[in-house]
């Protein structure tokens, strides 16, 4: 599954690596080392764009980085409670799940991250780790989004794809986000076509390149958000206890 994950770039550098324009606005929420479910992400996205920003031709789409609120609410919900739920959609069954289909058919969105965040069962507690390909390239999670209407006020909600984790990834978690290799971002993207079922398993190569890094327990509180929480920690040293107050006089 995928329920913290850290997005750090700023949208100029997220433009340049996926190809697209920058079109956040004064809406990007910057720099992010734990994103929790309901926080504002940025997802690139191919559509045609406004025809008074661009003078893009009929029929052609841009690609561009939007800003969306993490947790997809789809248009007929009656609010936004649901949202934090629906932070994950299952690959195996988007296309059929009424609240998922129309936008893995319509709807697909790719959601830049450095890494996510996963915790390994163990004796007493879960040991984080933070899952990157660790060479600064950006994670390509395969997303959907759709848009909540109250008002005449939109909220462009989204959710991450998952499938059965593969490789190394078994040993963190049963699930993991689905993973697009560069070779895949066009077709995903891609709003004319309604059928994603060839995209929807896991790409080895990708799951091969991953570290799985163990982190610090200050991860576990969403109020903790800082460079520090994707370092590397020594598990023997975050296995110590604390020190009480006789060793610490």
């Amino acid at each position: 599954m995928c329920g913290r994950y850290a997005s750090t770039k700023d949208p100029a550098l997220l433009a340049a690596e996926f190809d697209a324009v920058d079109g956040t606005g004064d809406e990007a929420p910057g720099a992010d080392y734990n994103i929790a479910p309901t926080k504002h992400v940025m997802a690139v996205v191919e559509r045609k764009p406004p025809q008074e920003e661009s003078d893009t031709a009929e029929g052609e789409v841009e690609r561009s980085i939007r800003v969306m609120r993490w947790g997809l609410v789809p248009h007929w919900a009656k609010d936004l409670s649901g949202a934090a739920k629906m932070i994950n959609a299952r690959a195996e069954s988007v296309l059929e799940k009424p609240a998922y289909k129309q936008s893995a058919m319509k709807r697909r969105c790719i959601l830049p991250a450095d890494g996510w965040y996963e915790w390994q069962p163990g004796e007493g507690r879960k040991q984080p780790y933070f899952i990157t390909l660790g060479d600064g390239a950006s994670l390509a999670m395969a997303g959907i989004w759709s848009v909540w209407w109250k008002d005449d006020v939109p909220t462009v909600t989204c959710a991450v794809l998952t499938t059965d984790a593969i490789g190394a990834m078994t040993e963190v978690h049963h699930r993991m986000p689905l993973l697009l290799p560069q070779d895949r971002w066009s077709a995903w993207l891609d709003p004319t076509s309604l059928d994603p079922s060839e995209l929807l398993a896991p790409d080895p190569s990708i799951v091969d390149a991953l570290e799985l890094r163990p982190v610090s327990m200050a991860v576990n509180s969403v109020k903790n958000n800082n460079p520090s929480l994707m370092e590397r920690v020594s598990l023997n040293e975050e296995e110590k206890p604390a020190p009480t107050l006789f060793e610490l006089s």
